[in-house]
């Protein structure tokens, strides 16, 4: 991803050929499954899956793929949760928006303006987005953009991400604005539900720079304004949110990414991820050729986590085990390879990893040993101290 702010406007599309080629992997005629603001956090949380880059570029409908792959996805919001949220911000968002820019602190939010951004296509919202923040910066006056578009480079691939708002103050700074539908209860909320929105909302702020950079006096700011429900009402209230650490975090995996067309043209020919046209089989070896970098954590953010973990653990890859562990073990990738050198069958014992698990080993056999001896000496020594509670009551025999 180019995340250079002095770069200029978004490149325009893929080149022909790319754009042929992504089209013939998710299927000709098949829409392109968008590439939302909560995916590309997941993405960038897991910069070298291969597999995840090229079915997201490619806009391939993942969940779908995991179904016919037998492995559906269990995660995801339910009905009466993405009703309650739309409730919500419907509420939030009444009347032109008054009640969320009180929250911002507006004096008179019934003089903000809340420009159109009808537009035809997601190219199309991008530009008039643009345009709104351009023209509402230089007008000086507070702005509320109501679910605005705005685009981002995420490895060779175009996407097009949506927040809930933006909100433009008459010095000239764009505050992105979350609303969600967890509640915050005496003035805090679950530390993992903040922490995701805060990583989703520093996907918006990343988009928001490159307009930024080529609008004179425009700055976004890095705290985002966070409005849920008070106390289980449904009354809003927010809070700001730093997401400076996660925007950092954010631009640096997201330059990590592989291209696009790198990943494709590694690919077998005949390679096709068309759930219509593709039999089960055919779909598990397309999948099967893009590396893929599987975590525990991918459970909770990808669809074909649960694919990729039983690949994993019939293979023995350590990977399954966690990331922090497959750290430690250094060259050693499968599990069947790390049993082996801890018992000394194989491996450099100069090695510190070797030697770490033989010393591992060892202390593992002395503690089953010691446990063994102790139950032993215990049954051993349950006549001899019998017989001397017998002595002791005079009840010992000749």
């Amino acid at each position: 991803m180019s995340t250079s702010l002095d770069s200029g406007p978004l490149p325009q599309a893929p080149a022909t050929a790319l754009r042929q080629r992504l089209a013939e992997l998710r299927g000709p005629s098949t829409a392109p499954h968008p590439l939302d603001a909560r995916a590309l956090a997941a993405l960038a949380a897991n910069p070298g899956c291969k597999r995840r880059a090229l079915l997201d570029g490619a806009g391939v409908d993942k969940a779908a793929l995991a179904r016919a792959l037998g492995s559906p996805a269990t995660f995801g919001q339910s009905q009466f949760a993405f009703m309650r949220g739309n409730a919500f911000e419907a509420r939030v968002k009444a009347d032109g928006g008054t009640e969320l820019l009180r929250l911002l602190g507006v004096a008179d939010p019934h003089r903000a303006h809340v420009p159109d951004l009808t537009a035809a296509g997601p190219e199309g919202r991008a530009a008039r987005t643009a345009l709104a923040l351009r023209e509402a910066t230089g007008a000086g006056a507070w702005t509320l953009l109501d679910h605005p578009m705005l685009a981002l480079e995420v490895a060779g691939s175009p996407a097009y991400l949506e927040p809930d708002a933006v909100v433009v103050h008459p010095d000239g700074r764009w505050t992105v604005v979350e609303i969600k539908s967890f509640p915050m209860v005496d003035s805090s909320a679950d530390p993992s539900k903040v922490g995701a929105a805060a990583r989703q909302a520093a996907v918006y702020v990343l988009a928001l720079e490159r307009v930024a950079a080529l609008t004179k006096d425009a700055s976004v700011d890095h705290s985002v304004l966070l409005v849920c429900p008070k106390d289980f009402s449904n009354l809003p209230t927010a809070s700001a949110v730093d997401v400076r650490k996660q925007l950092s975090v954010t631009r640096r995996q997201l330059a990590r990414l592989t291209r696009v067309e790198e990943i494709a043209s590694a690919l077998p020919d005949g390679v096709s991820f068309d759930v219509e046209s593709c039999s089960s089989a055919q779909l598990a070896s397309a999948v099967e050729s893009v590396p893929s970098a599987y975590a525990p954590e991918c459970l909770s953010a990808c669809e074909l986590a649960f694919h990729c973990r039983e690949r994993a653990r019939s293979a023995g890859a350590v990977e399954s085990l966690g990331r922090a562990v497959r750290g430690e073990l250094g060259g050693l990738t499968a599990v069947g390879e790390v049993l082996s050198a801890a018992r000394g069958e194989s491996g450099d014992p100069a090695d510190p990893t070797v030697s770490a698990l033989r010393r591992a080993q060892r202390l593992r056999a002395e503690a089953l040993g010691a446990g063994a001896l102790g139950a032993g000496a215990l049954g051993a020594q349950a006549p001899g101290t019998a017989a001397r509670e017998d002595a002791v009551a005079g009840r010992g025999t000749a």
